[in-house]
This record gives C-alpha cells, sequence and structure tokens, in this order.
C-alpha cells in the first residue's frame, strides 16, 4: 500500500482509537448515554471536519490553473500536500508543453516556405505569415474555414481532393501577378493535412531566361553561319562563273560574319567570366587618359560621320578609380560604341567626367534615335533588342549592355539611363566615393 494511503488508514485508525477512549472515559463518569453521546458528538466534529476540507478542495478546483492549494491539518493537510505536488507537476508540464508548442509555431513562421494545417474535413487549423502571403489569405479571419473556398484555382481543388496527395504542384497565383508557387500535400495525424507552399517564382524566370539565352545564342550564330555557308557554297559550285571582284566581294561577306560570331563569342565568354564571380586584380586606374582613349575609339569607329567630343571637368584630369583597367575600359568603350551605332551620321556624341554628390561619372549624351520609356528597365538583358534589325545591321551582339551592367556593379557602380524618342540618350555610370582615390604614381 502506497505511503500516503497508509498514512489515511493510520490516522482514521488513531481518530477511532481516541474516540473510542474518550466514550470510555465518559461512560465510566456518566454511563452508556454518555459514552454514546460523546462517541457521537466526536464523530460528528470529524465528519464536519471532513465536509469543510472537501468544500476547500471544491472551491480550489473552480480557480484558475496554479492556483495554491488550500492548506489544513491532519489527514488533508497530507492529502493536499500530494494534490500540491501534483498540480505543480502537471502545471510545469503544461508550461513545458506551452514552450514547445510555442518554438515550434515561432519555427514555423520563420520557414521560408508557406505552411497551412488542415483538419480532416480540410478546414484551415493554422497557417504562418508565408502561407498568408502564398494564399492572400488572413489567419485571424480564415482559420475555420474550408481551403477550398477561399483558394479556388482548379488544379488547387483538384489536389486538395485527390485520392493520393503526390505533387508537387506547380500553380501561378491569381492574387500575386508574377508569383509561381510549387505546392505539395502531405498527410499526417488522423486524416489531417499540411499544405507546403514554396515561391519558386526566381527559379521560373532563371530556367525561362536560360531558354531565351540559349535559343538566342543559336539564332545569333545560326544567321551568320548559314551566311558563310550560303557564300562559300555559292563560290565552290561555280568559281569558275564569278569575276574575281565578285569572289571577293562574297569572300569579304563572309568575313564580315566570321567577325561577328567571332564577336559574339568574345562577348559570351567575357559575360561568363563576369557571372563566375572570379575577380580581376584590382589597381589606380588614372581615369583621363583612359576616357580619352575610350574618345578616340569611338571617332575611329564613327569614320567621321559624327561629331565626338570629351569633357573632363576642371580638376578632375588626375582622377583615379580603383578596379579593374580592361573591365572598366570594356564597360566604357560599350557605351561609346552603342552612342555612335544609334546615332544617325551628323549627330553628336559627347563624352563626359566629373564628380558628383561625392562620387563620380562616367556619361556618354547623343542626340540620337532615343529609347522608348518602356525598352529602358530591359536594356541590360542579354540579348535584348529595341529595335532588331537596326541592331544586326549596326553590327551589335546584343550583349553590350548587359557587360556593362555586370561590370559597372563589380565596381560598386550603377548605370542610369535617360532618353527621349527623337532626342536621344545619356548613359552614366556612376561610382561611389569608396572607388575614388588619388592619382596613381607617375612612373
Amino acid at each position: 500500500m502506497p505511503s500516503s494511503a497508509r498514512y489515511v488508514w493510520t490516522h482514521a485508525a488513531l481518530t477511532l482509537a481516541l474516540l473510542a477512549m474518550a466514550a470510555a472515559v465518559a461512560g465510566a463518569f456518566g454511563g452508556t448515554l454518555a459514552a454514546l453521546v460523546t462517541f457521537v458528538a466526536g464523530m460528528l466534529l470529524v465528519y464536519g471536519y471532513h465536509l469543510r476540507s472537501v468544500q476547500q478542495l471544491v472551491e480550489w478546483t473552480r480557480e484558475p490553473v496554479g492556483t495554491p492549494v488550500p492548506s489544513a491539518r491532519g489527514t488533508w493537510n497530507r492529502v493536499f500536500a500530494d494534490l500540491n505536488r501534483r498540480s505543480r507537476l502537471s502545471y510545469e508540464m503544461r508550461e513545458q508543453l506551452a514552450t514547445s508548442l510555442e518554438r515550434f509555431r515561432d519555427a514555423s513562421q520563420a520557414m521560408p516556405d508557406g505552411t497551412l494545417y488542415l483538419s480532416a474535413d480540410d478546414r484551415i487549423e493554422w497557417m504562418n505569415h508565408k502561407a498568408e502571403q502564398h494564399f492572400g489569405l488572413d489567419a485571424a479571419r480564415d482559420c475555420g474555414v474550408p481551403v477550398t473556398k477561399l483558394v479556388r484555382q482548379p488544379d488547387f481543388v483538384r489536389l486538395m481532393h485527390g485520392a493520393e496527395h503526390g505533387g508537387p504542384l506547380v500553380l501561378q497565383s491569381d492574387r500575386k501577378a508574377g508569383l509561381t508557387l510549387m505546392i505539395q500535400v502531405v498527410p499526417f495525424g488522423d486524416g489531417q493535412k499540411m499544405v507546403v507552399s514554396r515561391d519558386i517564382s526566381q527559379l521560373e524566370r532563371l530556367e525561362t531566361m536560360r531558354r531565351d539565352f540559349v535559343a538566342n545564342v543559336s539564332h545569333e550564330l545560326r544567321t551568320p553561319l548559314t551566311v558563310v555557308i550560303g557564300f562559300l557554297e555559292t563560290l565552290v559550285d561555280g568559281l569558275e562563273d564569278f569575276r574575281p571582284d565578285e569572289v571577293q566581294h562574297y569572300v569579304r561577306l563572309a568575313l564580315d560574319q566570321s567577325v561577328r560570331m567571332e564577336t559574339l563569342i568574345e562577348d559570351l565568354l567575357t559575360l561568363a567570366a563576369l557571372e563566375s564571380g572570379a575577380r580581376a586584380a584590382e589597381h589606380r586606374v588614372a581615369v583621363g587618359p583612359l576616357v580619352q582613349d575610350i574618345a578616340e575609339d569611338a571617332r575611329l569607329l564613327s569614320a567621321g560621320r559624327h561629331e565626338v567630343s570629351l569633357d573632363i571637368a576642371a580638376g578632375d584630369e588626375d582622377a583615379a578609380l580603383l578596379g579593374s583597367a580592361k573591365e572598366l575600359r570594356s564597360a566604357f568603350a560599350n557605351l561609346a560604341s552603342n552612342a555612335v551605332r544609334y546615332t544617325p551620321p551628323g549627330g553628336k556624341i559627347r563624352l563626359s567626367w566629373r564628380r558628383v554628390d561625392g562620387g563620380a561619372e562616367f556619361a556618354v549624351e547623343d542626340n540620337g534615335i532615343g529609347i522608348e520609356p518602356r525598352h529602358i528597365p530591359r536594356l541590360t538583358e542579354r540579348f535584348y533588342r529595341v529595335d532588331l534589325g537596326r541592331s544586326r545591321e549596326s553590327g551589335g551582339t546584343g550583349l553590350g549592355l548587359a557587360i556593362v551592367k555586370h561590370i559597372l556593379s563589380r565596381h560598386d557602380a550603377e548605370l542610369h539611363v535617360e532618353s527621349e524618342c527623337g532626342r536621344g540618350s545619356r548613359f552614366s555610370a556612376r561610382f561611389p566615393a569608396a572607388r575614388l582615390g588619388p592619382p596613381p604614381v607617375r612612373s
């Protein structure tokens, strides 16, 4: 018998023994009636004591969890002590469970994926913040509502009503443009379900870019290669039928297309090297001589068809940039050559270098054809062209501004574009103050 029960029975036996002794003493002095009255009175007192203790116990059970157990004497003191110990253990266990539940909810809220817990009849029991964002739900309002009444896209409804919840399901959100979700349903417990959603919008965009890139590269290489093969086949099949000047003309065209393919491949290799993350050695690069060389190259490319000028702000002739001279030359040259290609003959092109807003800026301005506002955000995409036919005629590969963007990013700089159709464009590379330094030591 447990010690507490043995204590209760022992205490009860002692109480009866004491009552019997009191009755015997009363009987010795007052007779049988006195003994009986004494015993009954004692039993009533014991009964009243137990009744009072039971009342205290009942009142305690109606108090909030954690309320101390009432104090008592005798047997009930031991009973209350055991109840108090058990209550304390139960309270501590409840606190541990509540803490564990709170940690679980915090962890679920911190998850990068959306999580919905559903009952056996697909009613929402709980959701994290990501699930609210993914499905356009509100935890305070939508808990207890069947999920298929809130997310009504047919593919999602079929997934929820499927006999076997496989997946994953790729779903384009109808509540947030551009949001693509990968959704999986995981059964657990007694018919309950967990719906896990992951935002794969960026992965979808990257996959689209990869497909477009492969298609564009294939097209850009196939076009000049077809021309070269066509010219060579023409010459092979009827070389004796062509005059020397005609042969030279065909060979010259084939050479031009070969150079175009070589330029495209070089740009692809440059872009791949930039995207690989490998950093070129950085030095103090003298800006004055660099932009003067760029301006001279622009004049040579223009071949006298444009007025090309260079403006270096007073006091900035000896300015220097911390970076890769080769990469900076490539970025500046791309901006200048684009201005030459897209400015009609007789136009003006102005290159400039100046300090601005604590940093510095290299800019190329022209009064050429300009660019529509809708095209400007996409100019740095690979192979994106505003005018496809004009770009190919000018010899561009469609990778120049993508290369510029990557080079400037590696130099903590930004590309800014201002343009107006029919009035020209301004492309500027803005460098932070941290990239500026004292002029390099002249040897």
